[in-house]
């Protein structure tokens, strides 16, 4: 880090470090118009009044080459009277704003979580990767991309993580399950299990490629009451096993596309998986689903009441700049283009960070690379830190008001949100 750099960002740490937990009620970054303020290098602005140990802040900063970035930061200490959460719009399929995000988990602050399917014509809140909510896998890791994991009690942690499923019928058989929650033979950013390959090359691979689709025609699938309705409609050969919650085959449709039973599950079988599922789950046999997340050496994660994220890739290892582009599908290109990021950091004493840089507008922030991120975020403290969605994903909500400008097209902040898969959110432990 040469001296320049240094004394930018020190004076920007500074800014964001101050406590902000007094000022007036509904301050925000914007004007009525939506365009954000011009406050000084290093000014910042407080928001109201946020729960012991939760702070908020923004400031400009200046790049390297003059150009400046919007930054907004939320703070979470460990000791803080409120739990960092990952939330959604009570739909896996589905999308919302991270505004109503917020509101419906009661929460006082927020972010955008996960990189997710917004291609998709029926179902753009498919997240592509991992995804845990309250300790339930909703969605399987893309390979071993990066992730944050939280939860009650737990030291917030960035590592790389995998999942893996299966399901063992009564009769004794067992079969690896592909996916959760997502349309069979169909896997967006790639990286999935089995026999893989590009849609449009047809050829074969096990890597994350963000931005590409995979195919696969065998498959299993299992989803949740959480996918929010009902299954994707499937081929004619298609077969899918609807159980109860106990686990019992109650019912083999064909094709596949039906209601998810509360408090049960589905499992959807394309080619051999349909195979597989007319010969071991007729009969009012038994079907046990069970699954894994694991750390790098096989070390299962305990996901008891845990919210996990998959996105990446990393920027900040042990304190140092470290871009794990290539294991989570990232071009070199991406990371040197300037864009709205958002971004999580941890640093040494288990504080969580927040972090948003707003781009695309000229000559008021510009974005940032992969690579300034990662900078911005070690003079920030962070001795762990990731890559979540961005672009236009990229928002902050504090007590109810978008504090950034997101870059999607809109006369106000509020109107510029983009609906999202997921969001993490901060919400207040009883009593704050």
């Amino acid at each position: 880090m040469n001296r320049r750099w240094r004394a930018r960002t020190t004076a920007v740490s500074l800014a964001l470090l101050v406590a902000a937990c007094t000022a007036r009620a509904g301050a925000g970054p914007g004007g009525g118009d939506g365009q954000p303020p011009s406050p000084a290098p290093g000014a910042s602005r407080p928001a109201a009044a946020l729960p012991e140990g939760v702070s908020f802040q923004q400031s400009v900063h200046t790049l390297e080459d003059g150009s400046p970035v919007r930054i907004s930061v939320l703070t979470v200490r460990q000791d803080a009277r409120a739990d960092v959460e990952a939330g959604d719009g009570g739909s896996v399929q589905g999308t919302d704003t991270v505004r109503d995000i917020a509101r419906r988990a009661q929460a006082v602050a927020a972010v955008n979580g996960t990189f997710f399917d917004m291609d998709s014509a029926r179902y753009a809140g498919d997240p592509l990767g991992l995804y845990v909510s309250h300790g339930a896998l909703l969605s399987e890791a893309a390979g071993r991309r990066t992730a944050l994991v939280l939860g009650p009690g737990r030291r917030p942690r960035i590592t790389e993580l995998g999942s893996s499923t299966h399901v063992i019928s009564s009769d004794g058989a067992r079969a690896g399950v592909d996916g959760t929650n997502r349309v069979p033979g169909r896997i967006v950013g790639c990286g999935g299990v089995g026999g893989d390959r590009l849609a449009d090359t047809g050829v074969r691979t096990v890597a994350p490629l963000p931005g590409r689709v995979c195919f696969d025609p065998d498959e299993l699938v299992e989803f949740s009451a959480r996918w929010g309705g009902p299954t994707p409609s499937a081929d004619r050969g298609s077969v899918e096993a609807v159980l109860d919650a106990r686990a019992a085959v109650t019912a083999l449709r064909s094709p596949a596309g039906g209601p998810v039973p509360r408090g049960g599950r589905a499992l959807v079988g394309i080619g051999s998986g349909a195979s597989w599922l007319r010969e071991h789950a007729a009969g009012g046999r038994t079907l046990t689903v069970s699954s894994r997340v694991t750390a790098p050496g096989g070390q299962e994660v305990d996901l008891t009441g845990a919210s996990v994220l998959g996105a990446g890739p990393a920027l900040v290892r042990a304190g140092r700049t470290w871009i794990n582009a290539a294991a989570n599908g990232v071009s070199p290109g991406a990371v040197r283009t300037r864009s709205p990021r958002t971004v999580a950091g941890i640093r040494a004493d288990g504080t969580l960070l927040l972090v948003v840089f707003d781009g695309r507008r000229p000559g008021v922030s510009e974005g940032v690379s992969l690579t300034e991120a990662a900078r911005i975020m070690v003079s920030l403290g962070a001795v762990d830190a990731m890559n979540l969605d961005g672009g236009g994903s990229s928002t902050m909500v504090v007590r109810d008001k978008v504090r950034n400008s997101p870059s999607d097209p809109g006369k106000t902040d509020d109107a510029r949100q983009r609906k999202v898969s997921n969001a993490l959110v901060v919400v207040p432990r009883q009593g704050s």
